[in-house]
C-alpha cells in the first residue's frame, strides 16, 4: 500500500488534530448526514492542490478553516483556529515518487485566514507546481478522477467531450505530456518573440553598419594616405637632417680660418692705432684714419645685423607663403567636395517640407537661405579665414622687410661715402713720404685685408643663417608631422649621401604639402574611434545572427518536440481508449447482465460566429447557411455510447438515474483500471444503489482494491462489510467532528 496516513488540523469541521491510518486496501468511512464524512474527501482535494474554492464548498480560503464552537453541551471544539492543515503522507519505498529519494513522503498544505497558502514537501516548502509534477508522475491528476462524490459521479457522463477527454487524458496519465507541450507552446512563442527582437536590432543595427562601413573605407584610405606621407616624411627629414648637418660642418671648417685671421688683424690694428695716437708727431690724418675706421666698423656690424634679420624675415615669409599654398590647395578640394546622400535628402525634405508662403519671391528666399546654409555646412569656412591670417601676417612681414632694405640701402650709401673719404685719405697719405707715415700705412692696409676676410666671413655666415632657419623649419616639420602623421613619420636615419639641387628638397616639401591637404581632407581624425566602433557593431551584428541561427535551431528542436509529444499522446491516448472500453464493456455487463458501452472520439460541435456565417452566406442558399451557421466542427472529444440489454435504450440522455449512476461507475472503475492511482476516494457513489447492485458494486471494489487503496465514504451495509478499517465520524453540539474506529480483521480474531 502507498498511502499510509491523513492527518488534518484546523481544517472545517476537525478543530484538532485528527490522523487517519490507511492500514487495510480498503477503509470505510462511516456517520450520521451532517457529521463532517464529507469534510474527509475534501481534505484530501485540499492537499492535493485544489485551486477552486467553489468546489470545497466554500467562498474563501479561510472557510476552509475551524471558526470556533459553542460551549453547550460540554464541547471541545474551542475557539476559532487561524490556520487550517491537511497532511498525506505516502510509503515510497516502491518510488512511487521516482524524483525523491526518501521512503517516505509528507505532502501538505497550509492555509491562514489571510487567504495565504503553503505547500510542504517532507516539511520544505515547495511551489504548487512542484506539487501538481510531484502527484502528476504517481498519476494523481488534477482533475480528481481518484476522488469521486456522489453528485461528482454522474459529472463524467454530463461533461461535455472535452471535459471529458480531459478527465480521461488525466486518468491515463497523458498530463505530464499535456504539460511539457504547454511548456513547449510557451517557450516557442517566446521564441518566435526573441527571433523578432533580435531580428529589430538586426534591422535597426544595419543602417549604421553602412554608414560605419563607409567611414571605415575613407579611415582606410585616409590611412594609405598616412603611410605614404610618413614614407615622404622619412625621405624628406633623412636628405634634410643629412644636409644641414653636412653644410654646418663644412661652413664650419670654412669660417674658422678667415675668423681667426681676422682676430689677428684686429689686435695688429689696434696695436698700430695705438702707435699713431701715440706719436709724438700725429696730426690729424691720422687720427681722422682712426676715427674712420671706427665709422666704418659700426657700419659693418650694423649691416651684418640687418642681413641676419632680413634673412630671418624671408624665412617667416617662404613659410607663410607655403601654409597659404596649403590652404588655396584645400580650397580647390573644397570645391569639389562629395556630400553624403543622407545629408542631400535631408535638405531636400526641409525644401519640400516649406510651408506655403505669400508669394513665390518669399518662398524662393527661403530655398535659399536653406541652400546658403546648407553650403556653408559643408564648406570649410575656416579655410578663407586662416588665409586672410596668414596673408595679413605675410604682409606686416614684407613691410618689416621693406623696412630693414630701405635701412640696409642708406647704410650702403652711408658706407660708399665712408670708403670714399678712406680711399681719399689713403692716397693722401701714399703720397707723403715722412717716415712717420709707416703706421698709417699699415692702418690702411690691415682695413684693406679685414674688408677682404669681413667679406668672406659675410658669404659663409649667411650660408650659416640659411642652414639655421633650414633647421629651424625641419623642427617646425617635425613637429607638424608628428601630429599629423605620428611619430612614425619622424623615426628617419639620416643620409650622409651627396645632396643634390636644394630644389630637389623643395619638391619633395611642396609634394608634402599636398600630401597633407589630401590627409586632412579625407576626414581621418576619429579613424581610431569610428574603427573601434564599426569593430564592435560588427561583432554585435555578428553575435545577433550567431544567437538567430541559436533561436532557429531552438525553434525547430522544440516544433519536433511537440510533433513527438503529439504522437506521443495520441499513441498513448487511443491505446489507452481501447483498454478502457475493454473494461467498461467489462463492468457494464456485470452491472446490468449484458449491453454495450464504450467511449467513442468525436469532434465536438460549436456554433459558429456571425461573420463566419455572413461569409459563408455569400457563397451558400440561404438552407445551406442556416444549416450550416447552427453548428461546426471543434476539437476531438470524447462520447459515451451505451445500450442496454433486453431495452430498446440507446444513448446516455434515455438512461435513468440509477442507470446514470450504475454506468459512470462502471465507466469510472474502467478507468481506474487502466492506469490505477494509487488510491480511490468514493464519496457516497453507492447512494442510490438498491441491494442486489449494492452486491456487484461490493464486488467490484474489492477487485478494485487489488490495484488501489480505496477510501469509501458510504452508508451502505454492503459496502461497510467489504472494509477492513471502519472510520466512524460523529459530530457534538459544538459543530466539532470527533473520529472512532474499529478495525474488522482485529476485532473477528477477538470473537473468534
Amino acid at each position: 500500500m502507498h498511502l499510509e496516513s491523513l492527518e488534518i488540523a484546523g481544517f472545517k469541521s476537525f478543530p484538532k488534530k485528527t490522523s487517519l491510518e490507511f492500514t487495510s486496501p480498503i477503509t470505510g468511512i462511516v456517520g450520521p448526514n451532517g457529521s463532517g464524512k464529507s469534510n474527509i474527501a475534501e481534505a484530501f482535494r485540499f492537499v492535493l492542490g485544489e485551486q477552486s474554492i467553489k468546489s470545497l464548498r466554500g467562498k474563501r480560503g479561510e472557510d476552509m478553516i475551524w471558526n470556533g464552537g459553542g460551549d453547550s453541551g460540554g464541547g471541545t471544539g474551542g475557539a476559532r483556529a487561524n490556520r487550517a492543515s491537511a497532511k498525506l503522507v505516502f510509503d515510497n519505498r516502491r518510488k512511487l515518487f521516482p524524483s525523491v529519494d526518501f521512503d517516505e513522503v509528507a505532502i501538505e498544505r497550509v492555509v491562514y485566514r489571510d487567504n495565504t497558502n503553503e505547500y510542504l514537501l517532507n516539511s520544505s516548502q515547495v511551489r504548487l507546481k512542484d506539487i501538481v509534477e510531484l502527484l502528476g508522475s504517481a498519476h494523481i491528476g488534477a482533475t480528481g478522477h481518484h476522488i469521486i462524490s456522489q453528485g461528482e459521479a454522474d459529472r463524467i457522463l454530463s461533461a461535455s467531450v472535452r471535459e471529458r477527454r480531459d478527465m480521461i487524458e488525466d486518468a491515463l496519465g497523458l498530463k505530464v505530456y499535456q504539460w511539457k507541450k504547454v511548456e513547449s507552446l510557451r517557450k516557442l512563442e517566446r521564441t518566435e518573440e526573441n527571433m523578432k527582437q533580435v531580428e529589430s536590432l538586426r534591422r535597426e543595427i544595419a543602417p549604421h553598419i553602412k554608414f560605419l562601413k563607409k567611414q571605415v573605407e575613407k579611415a582606410e584610405k585616409a590611412e594609405e594616405l598616412r603611410r605614404e606621407l610618413v614614407a615622404m616624411y622619412q625621405d624628406y627629414f633623412a636628405r634634410e637632417d643629412g644636409y644641414i648637418s653636412a653644410e654646418k660642418a663644412r661652413l664650419g671648417g670654412e669660417l674658422a680660418g678667415p675668423k681667426n685671421e681676422l682676430a689677428e688683424l684686429e689686435a695688429e690694428l689696434e696695436r698700430t692705432k695705438k702707435i699713431i695716437t701715440g706719436s709724438k708727431n700725429k696730426d690729424a690724418k691720422g687720427l681722422e684714419i682712426v676715427k674712420l675706421e671706427g665709422e666704418l666698423d659700426r657700419s659693418r656690424t650694423e649691416k651684418d645685423s640687418i642681413v641676419r634679420e632680413l634673412g630671418r624675415l624671408e624665412g617667416e615669409m617662404a613659410a607663410h607663403k607655403r601654409a597659404i599654398e596649403r590652404e588655396k590647395e584645400k580650397q580647390k578640394r573644397e570645391e569639389s567636395k562629395t556630400v553624403e546622400l543622407l545629408d542631400v535628402e535631408e535638405i531636400v525634405e526641409k525644401v519640400a517640407s516649406l510651408e506655403a508662403v505669400a508669394d513665390a519671391k518669399a518662398l524662393f528666399k527661403e530655398v535659399m537661405d536653406l541652400l546658403k546654409s546648407f553650403v556653408a555646412r559643408h564648406r570649410a569656412a575656416s579655410g578663407s579665414a586662416a588665409i586672410a591670417d596668414l596673408e595679413r601676417d605675410t604682409s606686416e612681414v614684407s613691410h618689416k622687410h621693406q623696412g630693414l632694405e630701405e635701412k640696409f640701402r642708406h647704410l650702403m650709401g652711408a658706407e660708399k661715402e665712408l670708403v670714399r673719404e678712406y680711399n681719399n685719405l689713403k692716397s693722401a697719405v701714399e703720397k707723403e713720404k715722412d717716415t712717420d707715415r709707416e703706421a698709417e700705412k699699415d692702418v690702411f692696409r690691415i682695413i684693406a685685408r679685414q674688408n677682404e676676410i669681413r667679406n668672406t666671413v659675410a658669404v659663409l655666415t649667411a650660408g650659416m643663417n640659411a642652414i639655421a632657419r633650414a633647421e629651424e623649419n625641419l623642427k617646425r616639420e617635425l613637429a607638424e608631422a608628428g601630429m599629423v602623421a605620428g611619430r612614425e613619420a619622424i623615426q628617419y636615419t639620416v643620409l650622409k649621401l651627396p645632396h643634390g639641387p636644394r630644389s630637389e628638397q623643395e619638391e619633395r616639401l611642396r609634394k608634402i604639402e599636398r600630401n597633407k591637404v589630401r590627409l586632412e581632407d579625407s576626414g581621418a581624425s576619429g579613424a581610431s574611434e569610428v574603427m573601434k566602433e564599426y569593430k564592435e557593431t560588427e561583432e554585435r551584428d555578428a553575435f545577433l545572427a550567431r544567437e538567430l541561427v541559436d533561436l532557429e535551431k531552438a525553434k525547430a528542436e522544440l516544433r519536433s518536440l511537440i510533433a513527438e509529444l503529439d504522437l506521443r499522446i495520441d499513441h498513448e491516448f487511443k491505446t489507452g481508449i481501447s483498454k478502457i472500453n475493454a473494461e467498461f464493456q467489462k463492468f457494464f455487463t456485470l452491472m446490468f447482465g449484458g449491453g454495450m458501452a464504450r467511449l467513442e472520439v468525436v469532434k465536438e460541435m460549436r456554433r459558429k460566429k456571425k461573420s463566419e456565417t455572413e461569409e459563408l452566406g455569400s457563397m451558400l442558399s440561404a438552407d445551406e447557411t442556416m444549416a450550416e451557421a447552427e453548428e461546426g466542427e471543434g476539437p476531438e472529444g470524447l462520447d459515451v455510447d451505451v445500450s442496454l440489454p433486453r431495452k430498446k435504450i440507446k444513448g446516455l440522455m434515455m438512461l435513468s438515474g440509477g442507470e446514470r449512476a450504475l454506468t459512470s461507475i462502471a465507466l469510472l472503475f474502467a478507468v481506474s483500471q487502466v492506469n490505477p492511482p494509487p488510491f480511490i476516494i468514493l464519496d457516497e457513489t453507492d447512494a442510490a444503489l438498491d441491494e442486489a447492485n449494492s452486491k456487484k458494486y461490493g464486488d467490484m471494489i474489492e477487485d478494485l482494491s487489488k490495484h488501489s487503496q480505496l477510501i469509501l465514504i458510504t452508508h451502505n451495509r454492503e459496502t461497510m462489510s467489504r472494509s477492513g478499517v471502519l472510520y466512524g465520524i460523529t459530530m457534538g453540539s459544538d459543530g466539532a467532528s470527533k473520529l472512532l474506529s474499529i478495525a474488522f480483521e482485529e476485532a473477528m480474531a477477538v470473537a473468534k
